[in-house]
């Protein structure tokens, strides 16, 4: 199936824009972009600059993904945005490029859901299959693990990592780490237990749920210092690869734990 472009969009001679690919009314696509087969831009949408859209995308109107990062060291260098295939972008979402000192990318997996004026600022890093719903906003250089939920109007501090499987309520303001498998909310966040009820549905068996409870009672719950607990989880559990996960993602922390 050939490419689809609606007459009034721009769209630059020098993007690359492969087979059925649809781009609707009044979008702008600019040089430098890569628009991958089976994606579609349903109207007003812009992207700019060196930006990859992944297959089989979707991205609602007034999404804006490419533009220059509000990072005041940003001056004109050549960064991008990277984006996997199978993403939703609704509307007003916007993506940044990366800004310097980082990798030179910001980074988006697969099959992430980013609901309407969802905000990931420059050289952040999502994995795959992450939800987050309306208005949640990432600062620079912040890590989403895979399958993580952010809730609506979160704000995530710069260079913080959400660990995988981890649900984070709505109204929130993250500033330290959120542990993978666990449940934070608030406005200074703060730890509410296992993601128990998540992981069960992602299919994780009872036995791992167990081992992830203890490794959670372990840390949180007794008192020990972060150093004193991972050496009883290491000891005492099991070395599965979600234990294994969980450790070696506090082990490498910069920002502090939420506790």
């Amino acid at each position: 199936m050939a490419k689809e472009i609606h007459k009034t969009a721009i769209v630059s001679p020098k993007a690359e824009i492969a087979a059925n690919v649809t781009i609707g009314p009044y979008c702008i696509v600019g040089e430098g972009a890569v628009i991958k087969k089976g994606s579609r831009l349903m109207s007003n949408v812009i992207i700019e600059g060196n930006t990859e859209i992944g297959e089989n995308c979707t991205l609602y109107p007034y999404a804006t993904i490419g533009l220059p990062p509000q990072d005041l060291k940003y001056k004109n260098e050549k960064t991008g945005v990277k984006i996997g295939k199978g993403n939703i972008i609704r509307e007003y979402a916007s993506i940044h490029r990366a800004s310097v000192g980082g990798t030179g990318l910001t980074e988006i997996g697969d099959s992430n859901f980013l609901m309407a004026y969802v905000h990931i600022a420059h050289d952040c890093r999502i994995g795959n299959s992450i939800a987050m719903a309306n208005a949640a906003t990432l600062a620079g250089h912040v890590v989403v693990e895979d399958f993580a939920f952010i809730g609506g109007v979160v704000a995530v501090h710069q260079f913080t990592r959400i660990g995988a499987y981890a649900m984070i309520g709505g109204f929130s303001g993250i500033g330290q780490d959120i542990p993978p498998f666990t449940m934070a909310s608030g406005p200074r966040a703060k730890l509410y237990g296992l993601n128990a009820i998540g992981i069960k549905r992602h299919g994780f068996s009872d036995e791992t749920i167990n081992n992830l409870k203890k490794a959670y009672k372990i840390l949180f719950r007794e008192k020990r210092t972060l150093k004193e607990a991972l050496k009883k989880i290491k000891s005492d559990l099991p070395d599965t690869k979600e234990i294994k996960h969980l450790v070696e993602f506090i082990e490498k922390n910069t920002r502090g734990i939420c506790r």
